[in-house]
């Protein structure tokens, strides 16, 4: 993203830019879908209960909202079409911490240690969505 707004008055960067944001998003996708499934397959890796990770989960949560909304409306303001496809990798960062404190919560009150790999699939979904958008638009774009 910043190797692109560095030439804003260039718009051949605008292409490369979206498809490395699009290869990114399904990088993360993949990742996140093998690790899932690696610890539910094992179950032998349990996480603990910690109250500090609840509240740095809860804060990341708010401070990457609060970011994403920042980079799409300057995106926006801008008319910068890889600085609004960048606020989505935010928000899907908020997102996944999101699920992650979820997940934190469930085993800390119900012993549910498997929430957290099952609700990050929902991520899976989302980044091959995102994926799939940014490629589009990258497909699209002059």
């Amino acid at each position: 993203m910043l190797w692109q707004l560095r030439g804003t008055d260039d718009p051949s960067r605008t292409r490369p830019a979206l498809r490395i944001i699009s290869v990114a998003f399904g990088l993360l996708a993949i990742h996140i879908a093998v690790q899932s499934l690696i610890v539910l397959a094992g179950g032998a890796s349990h996480p603990g209960r910690s109250i500090p990770g609840a509240v740095w989960l809860a804060l990341t949560v708010a401070i990457m909202l609060a970011l994403a909304h920042g980079k799409a409306d300057t995106g926006r303001r801008l008319d910068n079409l890889v600085l609004r496809t960048e606020a989505r990798i935010t928000a899907i960062d908020a997102i996944l911490a999101g699920l992650v404190l979820i997940g934190v919560v469930l085993n800390a009150a119900a012993g549910l240690w498997w929430a957290d790999p099952v609700a990050a699939f929902v991520l899976v979904f989302y980044g091959t969505r995102e994926a799939h958008h940014a490629w589009q638009e990258a497909t699209c774009t002059p």
